[in-house]
């Protein structure tokens, strides 16, 4: 039988996610800042297209609140349920980043819809698709 354990990184992301947890209780006082640090902390290329980000959430989905999960910028519901995160290709070793959106995100087309997209570069026409996305994935009336 094959023993399966948690990698190194995977430790260190549940170790940082019961420090947000911890912070939550706490009711840390402006988790905006928390985001904002860890993008000051990615890497040039990464925190452009995060601040990038960061300024058309707030732009588009003023509703939404910024707070950090397992490390990473995301933005979440009144209710704490995170709508739309980002992840760096960096932290997690991979060849792009991530912009996701988790289940309440209402991007629902069909029988099946990405729920995820590769975003390693910022520009205009970007900026129009995600804020097309965050549109829609936050519409009350679409549900």
């Amino acid at each position: 039988m094959v023993k399966q354990s948690f990698s190194d990184f995977e430790r260190e992301a549940m170790r940082e996610r019961a420090r947000e947890i911890r912070n939550e209780q706490g009711k840390k006082k402006n988790p905006s800042a928390d985001l904002l640090e860890k993008i000051a902390e990615m890497p040039e290329n990464e925190a452009f297209i995060a601040s990038q980000l960061d300024l058309l959430v707030q732009k588009l989905a003023p509703q939404l609140h910024p707070k950090t999960w397992y490390g990473m910028p995301a933005y979440a519901n009144d209710d704490g349920k995170v709508v739309l995160f980002f992840q760096t290709a960096s932290k997690f070793k991979t060849r792009y980043n991530t912009l996701g959106f988790n289940d309440n995100a209402i991007l629902d087309d069909g029988d099946m819809w990405p729920t995820a997209y590769a975003l390693n570069v910022w520009n205009e026409k970007i900026s129009g698709q995600v804020g097309a996305l965050i549109k829609k994935a936050t519409q009350k009336d679409n549900k």
